[in-house]
């Protein structure tokens, strides 16, 4: 603790960071010829301009967010059995919320994990990092998890911009254990497979667990669109919970090769069909050959992945909605989600609503929903509530 470098913020810049927030930006740092010294991901003491201590952060001179807050305590030693600590909590959390275990494990900074979450599907563990810090420590991490969930398998990936900021290269290796092609996931009941090596994120979007039960308590009796269905998950349990047919559209051939395996394992076979095609394609072939569907599902990626994004993906958002506006049935049901952070409610909610309008048809909001709890959003970070759901009735 004693060879632990400092790092001082500069007077008057102490605000935010006292009021909670867990980022220390380039910017608001004390210049000096020693911060270029300090390898990335290596944990610093963080202290007022008068060195007066304000807690242990991760350092990376290479990132904009040059500091991530690990602890307000500057006394604490980092080693397996403090991440172990901190895994004890989430875990206690979600085993509440969820009760079966298939969830988010830990949400990155809401969970004290700066730049890092961790999925688990039963007993195996995906760690998805993002940040030079927590990728140093992934040893201390991945000993906590095995010392506290003794899991049959551990694998550690990474990859994407944001890893790509923290001058960190994709990884994808085990830690623990071998890994079969797929892995089981139960959701609301619902049982799928997921490609956790190669598929997007960690393999399955948690997130979304909510917002698929919401639209199988509106399935009885309906057909159904799923657009960017990924692995069916809003399709299959809107067809668990009484929807007479439903079509589930991605690009992603091995995606939809999974969605139909789950269509066989939830017994919905007969009622599930797929159609690979870009989504904005494929909504307008089945809009212009008229097909209409009680419920619309659209899940896109993200359209805004930074702020230069912004006004292209406000676009995009505005399109979506008119598209998928066009195969809502009349008196039908429309979500419309965006997982992307630097997409505000309000802005989506405009965008949405002037892509309806576009239609010519009347809408109500319903339901103005984000992520599931085991995604909880860090209160000093709003960046943390990126998911966003609207959910419309169409006249």
């Amino acid at each position: 603790m004693s060879k632990r470098a400092t790092i001082h913020l500069k007077s008057g810049e102490e605000r935010r960071v006292l009021g909670g927030h867990p980022w220390v930006y380039s910017n608001e740092l004390q210049a000096g010829a020693e911060l270029k010294t300090i390898a990335p991901g290596s944990i610093v003491t963080l202290r007022h301009a008068d060195g007066r201590p304000l807690g242990l952060a991760f350092f990376n001179p290479k990132s904009l967010i040059s500091g991530r807050i690990i602890t307000r305590d500057s006394a604490t030693s980092i080693d397996t059995a403090f991440w172990r600590g901190r895994l004890e909590r989430a875990l206690a959390l979600r085993d509440r919320l969820v009760g079966v275990p298939y969830y988010r494990l830990a949400h990155a900074e809401a969970d004290g994990l700066p730049g890092c979450v961790i999925d688990r599907f039963g007993d195996v563990i995906v760690v998805d990092v993002q940040s030079a810090g927590m990728d140093a420590e992934i040893e201390h991490l991945t000993a906590a998890i095995d010392d506290l969930l003794s899991p049959r398998v551990i694998l550690v990936r990474g990859d994407g911009p944001a890893r790509e900021l923290e001058g960190l290269t994709p990884v994808s290796r085990l830690a623990k254990g071998e890994l079969e092609d797929t892995v089981p996931v139960e959701e609301n009941g619902a049982r799928f497979l997921s490609d956790v090596r190669a598929g997007q994120k960690t393999g399955w979007f948690f997130d979304q667990r909510d917002n698929r039960a919401l639209i199988a308590r509106l399935a009885q009796g309906t057909t159904i669109l799923d657009a960017y269905c990924y692995m069916g998950g809003f399709s299959i349990q809107a067809l668990r919970a009484g929807a007479t047919q439903a079509l589930a559209l991605d690009r992603s051939a091995p995606a939809l090769d999974l969605a139909r395996q789950a269509a066989d394992l939830n017994g919905v076979a007969d009622r599930f069909k797929t159609q690979q095609a870009e989504a904005f394609e494929g909504l307008s072939e089945l809009a212009q050959a008229g097909k209409r569907f009680d419920i619309v599902v659209a899940d896109p990626p993200a359209f805004v992945k930074s702020r230069k994004d912004f006004h292209q993906g406000a676009r995009a958002y505005r399109k979506l909605a008119r598209l998928a506006a066009n195969c809502v049935a009349p008196n039908g049901i429309l979500m419309i989600c965006s997982c992307s952070h630097n997409m505000p409610a309000d802005e989506l909610m405009r965008q949405a609503s002037r892509g309806i309008q576009e239609t010519g048809r009347i809408a109500r909001l319903l339901y103005h929903t984000g992520a599931a709890p085991d995604h909880p959003v860090h209160p000093s970070l709003p960046e943390s509530a990126y998911l966003k759901a609207l959910t419309f009735a169409i006249e």
